[in-house]
């Protein structure tokens, strides 16, 4: 799907619309057909600089009040870890479930 715009006619005040032909956009009057050849389509970008793990806490000390459950590490296959989960993502997204081994402390995580 190409670039979709809306801006209103000089001429009349309806929606106008983008269109695209012979690798061109400009804007057109859906009522009367009014053009606006000279039109530049708005670029928007974003440049993320952090990690995926800045938010991310570590919890050294205190760990025996964190749940634990049994399953494998996947660095010394120990079959317990503490897990505990945190909102990494939108909230209208699952949290992320966080577990350290209890024998070689390795973290990692599974997404719900």
């Amino acid at each position: 799907m190409g670039w979709v715009s809306v801006d209103f006619c000089d001429k009349c005040g309806t929606v106008m619309v983008s269109k695209e032909e012979k690798g061109k956009t400009f804007l057109v009057c859906k009522k009367c057909g009014h053009k606006v050849k000279d039109y530049k389509p708005l670029e928007i970008s974003e440049k993320v600089s952090k990690k995926p793990l800045d938010d991310v806490i570590i919890i050294e000390k205190n760990e025996e009040a964190l749940p634990k459950t049994k399953t494998v590490c996947p660095k010394c296959g120990h079959k317990e870890a503490v897990w505990w989960l945190q909102q990494t993502r939108s909230a209208d997204e699952a949290p992320t479930l966080f577990l350290r081994c209890t024998k070689c402390k390795y973290s990692w995580r599974e997404y719900g």
